[in-house]
Order: structure tokens, then C-alpha cells, then sequence
């Protein structure tokens, strides 16, 4: 996991985005998979300040730690429910929003999977 900025026209860094990149096992077997949380409206990403390294989430909603196994988990989870293949060869990125609320719920029920 990693924290990074988009450069704008002047090479200025701008923007974070926090990465989460995943290789498959053993090496060589696949192409890894990079989640990007940029930031924007409605969401926090790290940068210092108030939040903990590795929180991403929405203001009013879901969020994660990147560093905690069972949110890196939820992820992968969904990251294949939603079609990537870890045995292609190329390296894949995409945009981890659209996975956080299904990754959140996951998350929730392999932690109390009876719903209590």
C-alpha cells in the first residue's frame, strides 16, 4: 500500500490517491492488481491531518484500513466478483469506489456471519 499524488501540467504533484497494489502467489503466476482510492467529493483518502494511514472511505458512509488483512481481503474478494483475473499477465488497475460498500458488507458478514 502506498500513498501518491497525480502530477498536473506544471509537474506538480496534486491530488492523493492511495494505492493498493496485489501480486499473485507464487510470483510470476499473474499480473498484479493496483486499487486506487483518489480523492474527491465526499470521500477521504490519507494525507496526513485527521485520518490514520491506510483510511479510505466515504464522509457519510462506508470506509476501510488498507493495512488491516480481513479490508485487503474484501477487496481481492470483490475485486474478482467484478471480473479480474489474477492469472492474466498484465498488470490491472482500477478504481477501488465502486468496491467499497461491497467490501465493507463482506467484510461484515465473514465477521459475524449468523447476521447477529
Amino acid at each position: 500500500m502506498r500513498h501518491a499524488h497525480r502530477k498536473d501540467e506544471t509537474g506538480r504533484g496534486v491530488g492523493c490517491r492511495q494505492i493498493l497494489t496485489l501480486t499473485p502467489q507464487p510470483a510470476g503466476t499473474g499480473g498484479s492488481l493496483r486499487i486506487v482510492f483518489p480523492e474527491g467529493p465526499g470521500r477521504y483518502v490519507p494525507g496526513g491531518g485527521y485520518s490514520g494511514s491506510g483510511d479510505v472511505g466515504f464522509i457519510s458512509g462506508s470506509d476501510l484500513n488498507l493495512h488491516e488483512p480481513g479490508a485487503v481481503r474484501a477487496l481481492l474478494e470483490v475485486a474478482l466478483i467484478h471480473g479480474w483475473r489474477p492469472k492474466e499477465r498484465r498488470p490491472v488497475e482500477i478504481d477501488g469506489w465502486p468496491l467499497l460498500d461491497a467490501a465493507v458488507a463482506m467484510r461484515a458478514n465473514a465477521a459475524d456471519p449468523e447476521g447477529t
